[in-house]
């Protein structure tokens, strides 16, 4: 018993005072830094999804992590109250691309260790980390020949058909995403290289003869 008065005493007692200053300056190079990230993946990310909107939550992500590591440091009792509370609550995204998951990683990486009081380690990584980033986007874009995404989504029509009308009317395709719902709602993502706008208007054309239900998108990957 008397073990177990000492632990938990040590439970009780065993609180480190946070300085509230530190805590303020943590909080706000943590919403610098996931600015920047959100600024990074809008311009730089290949995702097809709109990556304006999924970059919106990065500062409050990166932010609230901090928050959460900074108290929870401070006590061992309230490490342990995490652990329970993260069994009863769930987090669930609509992670649609492995890119944005990294992205999400990536702003609670930097909310750990500027949580953890890691504020210039967590500067140099995350500065080493978007030079990667930088590096990469011009890498792939002098690889790159296709200009445009195509989303094509409709009832009633199938793949094979969709992609033998997008290869008659480009000059370069590549599948990138390919559902089908219950209902047999077909969505598809294309990478393309056209030629010119006339090629384009022929493509939209031959593909709205394939279903009246039918929903077609162009989206520039400079411009989402």
């Amino acid at each position: 018993m008397a073990k177990w008065d000492t632990f938990e005493e040590f439970l009780v007692s065993g609180t480190v005072e946070i300085n509230l200053s530190s805590v303020v300056i943590s909080l706000l190079i943590a919403a610098l830094l996931a600015f920047v990230i959100s600024k990074l993946y809008i311009r730089y990310g290949n995702s097809l999804s709109n990556r304006r909107k999924f970059a919106s939550n990065f500062v409050l992500l990166t932010v609230t992590t901090t928050l959460i590591i900074t108290i929870v440091k401070s006590s061992l009792a309230l490490s342990l109250g995490l652990v329970g509370a993260l069994s009863i609550v769930r987090f669930r995204a609509a992670i649609k691309e492995p890119e944005e998951l990294a992205f999400l990683f990536l702003c609670i990486a930097i909310g750990l260790g500027l949580g953890a009081g890691q504020i210039m380690v967590t500067i140099v990584s995350f500065a080493v980390i978007s030079l990667m980033i930088l590096g990469r986007h011009f890498v792939h874009e002098k690889d790159e020949h296709s200009n445009l995404h195509l989303l094509v989504s409709g009832k009633g029509i199938s793949l094979k058909k969709v992609v033998g009308v997008v290869k008659n009317n480009t000059l370069s395709v590549n599948l990138k995403r390919f559902d089908k719902s219950e209902d047999g709602e077909l969505e598809t993502s294309f990478s393309i290289d056209v030629k010119s706008f006339n090629h384009l208007e022929k493509l939209k054309e031959e593909l709205e003869a394939l279903s009246k239900s039918i929903k077609i998108s162009y989206l520039d990957k400079s411009g989402i």
